[in-house]
C-alpha cells in the first residue's frame, strides 16, 4: 500500500487530513533507530519528536541504586516527545529504542505550531496520550499481579501489534527490563509457553507457532489496553489475525535474541 519507508506507516500521520500531512512532509526527516539507542535523556530539552514506523520505543524511569523500568512501549500508532507539546519540556524520564527499525523525527517547534493549531493532528495527539497513560497504567498492575509467563505473552502480541513484518530483534535483558524481572525469568517463561505449543523457543529465537493460543495464554490486561486504543484511535488495527481458516498453521519469526 505504501512505499517500503514512507510516513504514512505510522497512524498518527496516516490520519491526518491530505492537507495537514502535506505542510507536514516536508519537515519529516527519515532515520534509523539502532537497538538500545537513547532518544531522550532523563530532564534533557525535547528538540525533535519522533513518529516509530518500523521501531518500538520504550519510555525508561530509573531510580538511585541503578535499575530501570520501561512500563510501556510506543510503536507505529503513536509519537515519543508529547510532553514538548503539552507545555511541560523535558520528562524525568528517558526513552530508549526497544526494538531497532525507522522512524521519522520532526522539530519540536514545527510540531508544537501544528499542535497549537487546534486541527486534527491535535486531537490525535490527545487521544493518543489517553491510550498511552491507559497503556502505562495498565502494564504496572499485570507486572505487578500477574505471572511471568502471562507478561510475556502480552509483551509479545503487544509488540507484534506494532510490527510491520514478523521478526523482532531484543536481547533477553531488554525484555527481563520491560517487565522488570530476572533475565532467567523471561527464558524459563518463554520454554513453558512452547510446552504449550503457543511458540517455539530455539537458539534465540521465538516463532509464533499459534497466535490465538498465546492471545488465550495471556490476561485480560491485553485486551484492556487494545479495546482503550481501538476507542481513542479508531483508525488503528491492533490486531489483524489471519482468517479461521488459516490462523492455526501461521508461523511468524519473531524474536532473535543476542
Amino acid at each position: 500500500m505504501f512505499p517500503l519507508q514512507s510516513p504514512k506507516q505510522n497512524q498518527i500521520l496516516a490520519a491526518l487530513p491530505a492537507e495537514d500531512y502535506a505542510r507536514l512532509l516536508p519537515y519529516l526527516e527519515s532515520t534509523f533507530m539502532s537497538l538500545g539507542q537513547v532518544i531522550y535523556e532523563p530532564g534533557a530539552s525535547i528538540n525533535h519528536l519522533y513518529f516509530p514506523t518500523t521501531s518500538i520505543f520504550a519510555p525508561v524511569y530509573g531510580v538511585e541504586n541503578g535499575t530501570s523500568v520501561r512500563l510501556a512501549i510506543i510503536g507505529n500508532e503513536g509519537l515519543a516527545g508529547i510532553s514538548a507539546l503539552l507545555g511541560g519540556g523535558g520528562m524525568p524520564g528517558g526513552v530508549v529504542v526497544q526494538s531497532a527499525g525507522n522512524a521519522y523525527r520532526v522539530k519540536t517547534n514545527i510540531l508544537k505550531k501544528e499542535f497549537d493549531s487546534r486541527g486534527k493532528f491535535q486531537r490525535l495527539v490527545l487521544h493518543y496520550t489517553q491510550a498511552l497513560i491507559t497503556q502505562t497504567a495498565q502494564n504496572a498492575v499485570c507486572n505487578r499481579h500477574h505471572n511471568i509467563e502471562q507478561q510475556l505473552g502480552r509483551f509479545l502480541l503487544m509488540s507484534l501489534d506494532r510490527l510491520s513484518g514478523n521478526e523482532l530483534q531484543m536481547t533477553h535483558e531488554q525484555i527481563a527490563i520491560m517487565l522488570g524481572v530476572r533475565r532467567e525469568s523471561v527464558t524459563q517463561a518463554a520454554l513453558k509457553l512452547q510446552t504449550i505449543g503457543a511458540i517455539r523457543y530455539s537458539r534465540g529465537h521465538i516463532t509464533v507457532l499459534d497466535r490465538e493460543e498465546l492471545e488465550d495464554s495471556v490476561c485480560e490486561c491485553y485486551a484492556v489496553v487494545n479495546n482503550e486504543y481501538e476507542r481513542l484511535l479508531p483508525h488503528r488495527s491492533l490486531s489483524d489475525p489471519a482468517p479461521a481458516t488459516a490462523k492455526r498453521c501461521v508461523s511468524r519469526e519473531l524474536w532473535t535474541v543476542n
